[in-house]
C-alpha cells in the first residue's frame, strides 16, 4: 500500500511558478510509476506528467510540455512537479497517483491517490 500526500498549490498571477510535492509512504516507493493529473471546476480529471519508477522516463500531456516539469527523489519517497509559466487555464486540484505497472496516461491504471491540492492562477 502507498499512501500520498500532496503539498505546495496555492494562487499565483499568471507567468508565475509552483513546485507542487507529493510525498509518498511505503518502503516499496520506487518501484511504483507516478504521475499528476489535475480536475478544473465542471471538467474531468486530465493527465498532466508521469515518470517510471526509476526517472529516466517521462510524459506530459501538450497543454503543459515545455512549461512543466515532473521528477522524483526515490530516497525521500517525493515526486515533485514543477510549474513554470503558469496560465489561468492551469487551474485546477492536482493530484498525484502511483501505479504498480508502466507508467500510463491512463486514469484506471493509476491504484493510489491522493487527496488533491489545489493551484489557482489568476490573470
Amino acid at each position: 500500500q502507498v499512501q500520498l500526500a500532496e503539498s505546495g498549490g496555492g494562487l499565483v498571477q499568471a507567468g508565475g511558478s509552483l513546485r507542487l510535492s507529493c510525498a509518498a509512504s511505503g518502503r516499496t516507493f520506487s518501484s511504483y510509476s507516478m504521475a499528476w493529473f489535475r480536475q478544473a471546476p465542471g471538467k474531468e480529471r486530465e493527465f498532466v506528467a508521469a515518470i517510471s519508477w526509476g526517472g529516466a522516463r517521462t510524459d506530459y500531456a501538450d497543454s503543459v510540455k515545455g512549461r512543466f516539469t515532473i521528477s522524483r527523489d526515490n530516497a525521500k519517497n517525493t515526486v515533485y512537479l514543477q510549474m513554470n509559466s503558469l496560465k489561468p487555464e492551469d487551474t485546477a486540484v492536482y493530484s498525484c497517483a502511483a501505479t504498480s505497472v508502466n507508467f500510463s496516461r491512463l486514469v484506471a491504471l493509476y491504484n493510489y491517490w491522493g487527496q488533491g491540492t489545489q493551484v489557482t492562477v489568476s490573470s
